[in-house]
């Protein structure tokens, strides 16, 4: 029993995740350019990249998704991230 309790805690820090808000996104740059730049700072789980269905361009902002707290500060200690000359 106390193992199946000590799985169930391991799975639940592995899913646990670092949400990072990413504002002004050019058009031209996409979730894949996203990612890679991102990845630079640690490991990405996940980039989300909303489009409006009505224009279908994104809407300029997204979320990344990271695997550690420590990956969201690495980004946080960049003074400005520029992407596509313009800055995020």
């Amino acid at each position: 029993m106390a193992a199946t309790s000590a799985v169930r805690l391991a799975g639940r820090r592995s899913r646990r995740a670092f949400d990072f808000f990413v504002a002004e996104v050019p058009w031209t740059v996409s979730s894949k350019e996203l990612r890679e730049y991102f990845s630079q700072f640690g490991a990405v789980q996940r980039c989300q990249l909303p489009f409006d269905r009505d224009t279908g361009f994104h809407r300029r902002y997204c979320w990344i998704k990271f695997s550690t707290p420590q990956d969201v500060q690495n980004v946080l200690q960049k003074d400005s991230h520029i992407l596509e000359g313009a800055k995020v």
